[in-house]
């Protein structure tokens, strides 16, 4: 019997390579399947002769796709292949891509495709474009013959990830850009402003008011020591960053984060919404729910929050529902929870997580117009509490000259 070496995704979203001895290829591929393994490539041994890691081979040094670029093509392809083969609406889409990285990485898939592989095999090539979650979903598709309802279904999720991620940097730039103009402003106003008029007020042989000293004392460390207060941050930051990657010390900061008032409810609702658009998409194009789970949980970047999805992923795999899985890890909002119990009762576990994912994301929505309505004018009241205080400190000097000259 022939020998086939293979390259899959295993349910922790890690890559796995060996050999096995099949029929053909199918056989092959019903035999990883079994294993719970998701192959994105199969090839005949004896002309591998390559023993370079798949997730490694050739992609020093190339720029891959873009989210958005990602979410582009995914929408092509899925139209496209409504009408046309899949080498054809690959090569039409290589055609008409105007930017020379994406049209390389594209061509790289085109021609795995001509060269006899399967879509998600002829991904791999480049595996940092395509994730392993995005090529076992496709891989899912070509396996049951559904490939252009998958693709339709991930464009939809890739979209509708684009819009979560647009609203997030939405409702953060506005804030952190007026926050770090007035810091600004108020940096200038002491170090250039404050000490040109104090200047006048140095003859004046009388003691300056309390809060005009303060003032000046702010003042005169700001002129005099801001390389100080930039080299702390700057030390400060690096070495934050140094300590985040340490695994103990992640896990305890990002539980920091999710108990924060405000971050903590943004950063739970955001992962769990989602999780639950990802598991329906998964769930509808029949990729067992584990596995999905399982592939999910190694996108979160929160260290708490994919701690909570392993520990689901080991529920489920000892016979627990994922209802429980989610009401037992403490993390997911109680919505979640009640929907995917009765996704599970009613047999429409797909559409009662898409339901679930609108919800949260419509509570998103709310959540952040409501916080920005609160604290876009907090900046401004904070901003001008401080410029106020140091027009302040200059006027309280004035005032007691007219006082004394009376």
């Amino acid at each position: 019997m022939p020998d086939f070496s293979y390259a899959a995704i295993d349910t922790a979203g890690r890559e796995r390579r060996g050999r096995l001895v099949a029929a053909d290829r199918d056989a092959a591929q019903a035999k990883l399947l079994e294993r719970k393994l998701f192959p994105v490539r199969i090839d005949d041994a004896h002309r591998n002769g390559d023993v370079t890691p798949l997730l490694q081979r050739n992609i020093s040094f190339r720029r891959r796709l873009t989210a958005k670029q990602l979410t582009l093509f995914t929408r092509q392809v899925a139209t496209l292949t409504q009408v046309a083969p899949l080498e054809e609406a690959l090569r039409t889409i290589v055609r008409q891509s105007e930017q020379e990285h994406v049209r390389r990485v594209l061509a790289r898939v085109h021609t795995g495709v001509v060269e006899g592989r399967r879509l998600s095999e002829a991904m791999a090539i480049e595996a940092t474009s395509f994730p392993p979650l995005y090529r076992a979903m496709v891989s899912a598709g070509e396996s049951s013959g559904s490939l252009p309802d998958i693709l339709e279904r991930l464009a939809d999720l890739q979209e509708r990830q684009a819009v979560v991620r647009g609203k997030v940097l939405a409702a953060v730039a506005y804030p952190a850009s007026l926050a770090v103009v007035a810091t600004v402003v108020v940096i200038a106003l002491m170090i250039f402003v404050v000490p040109k008029v104090v200047e006048q007020f140095e003859d004046m042989g009388q003691q300056l008011p309390l809060l005009t000293r303060i003032v000046i004392g702010l003042s005169d460390f700001l002129a005099g020591f801001w390389w100080l207060l930039l080299g702390l941050m700057i030390g400060g930051a690096l070495l934050l960053w140094q300590a985040l990657k340490n695994e103990d010390f992640r896990l305890r900061f990002d539980r920091g984060l999710l108990r924060l008032p405000l971050i903590g409810r943004l950063l739970r609702d955001l992962h769990a919404a989602r999780m639950a658009r990802t598991l329906s998409t998964m769930v509808a194009s029949k990729l067992p729910l584990i596995e999905g789970v399982a592939l999910t949980a190694r996108t979160v970047n929160n260290r708490a929050l994919r701690l909570a999805s392993e520990e689901i992923v080991d529920a489920i795999r000892e016979g627990g529902s994922l209802s429980a899985a989610l009401r037992r890890s403490a993390v997911f909002p109680p919505l979640l929870v009640y929907m995917a119990a009765g996704g599970e009762s009613s047999g429409r576990l797909d559409l009662m997580l898409e339901r679930a994912a609108d919800y949260l994301e419509r509570e998103f929505d709310s959540f952040t117009a409501t916080a920005l309505s609160l604290l876009e004018p907090g900046i401004i009241i904070l901003m001008g509490g401080v410029v106020a205080t140091i027009v302040l400190s200059i006027l309280l000097p004035i005032l007691q000259l007219d006082t004394l000259a009376t």
